[in-house]
């Protein structure tokens, strides 16, 4: 799932400062179960910007709001109706990046500001631990890798490792949280008997797959008939 850390709350705060009537927008998927920016961060959100434009004598008026997704039209379209028909001034979302571009894209002239830093791409370690799992690149090798990705796992994204600097199978550069990813992929490769598929050295990473000169698309014509 896409993993986010809330924004400092004095950040956010001065983002609209010069709004009189703002709506504070949640998404129920990645950013609820992350804890960053679902329902209950939403009211806690709302509650402590009234409390401190409050003590600074600020009149404003503070919405709530929280919907499914924010990346899809059907579940957005309440929101879009509800800031014409209300009159509000600006938004905050507090659902992932793409959440923020999704919800500008279709309000004009009513801005959008972000509650959350969007961070990675990552799965839940433990309870309230989520783990970098995967970078979005576009081109998948984990059928080489014992199904452990060096891109997102390694912080040198070594393709063919283990590096110089780890030790006792910790990564050098937060050794205290972080694995040595190809001492993870060792050991997973010798577990499934293919240890020896590690002698073949992967290529350089063709990082077009991850950006190729333009904003990636994706379209399944198959199932649309779309073009």
């Amino acid at each position: 799932m896409i993993v986010a850390d809330p924004k400092p709350f004095a950040e956010i705060k001065g983002y609209i400062e010069k709004y009189e009537k703002i709506l504070i927008v949640g998404c129920g998927t990645c950013v609820t179960v992350c804890l960053a920016g679902g329902e209950a961060e939403v009211q806690m959100l709302a509650s402590g910007m009234r409390i401190a434009f409050g003590k600074d004598g600020i009149r404003k008026t503070i919405l709530e709001d929280t919907v499914q997704r924010q990346c899809d039209e059907e579940f957005v379209i309440p929101v879009l109706d509800r800031v014409r028909e209300e009159g509000i001034d600006a938004v905050v979302t507090l659902a992932c990046g793409v959440g923020a571009n999704f919800l500008a894209d279709r309000l004009g002239n009513v801005p959008v500001f972000p509650g959350v830093d969007t961070t990675h791409y990552g799965a839940a370690a433990e309870n309230g631990v989520w783990s970098e799992m995967c970078a979005g690149c576009g081109k998948c090798i984990v059928a080489y890798t014992g199904g452990i990705c060096p891109i997102a796992r390694c912080s040198k994204h070594l393709l063919n490792g283990p590096c110089g600097g780890s030790s006792n199978g910790r990564c050098e550069v937060k050794p205290a949280t972080t694995a040595c990813v190809w001492q993870l992929i060792y050991d997973r490769m010798k577990n499934l008997g293919r240890l020896d598929e590690l002698a073949n050295l992967l290529p350089a990473k063709d990082w077009r797959t991850a950006s190729d000169g333009g904003v990636r698309r994706t379209v399944r014509e198959h199932l649309y008939g779309l073009k």
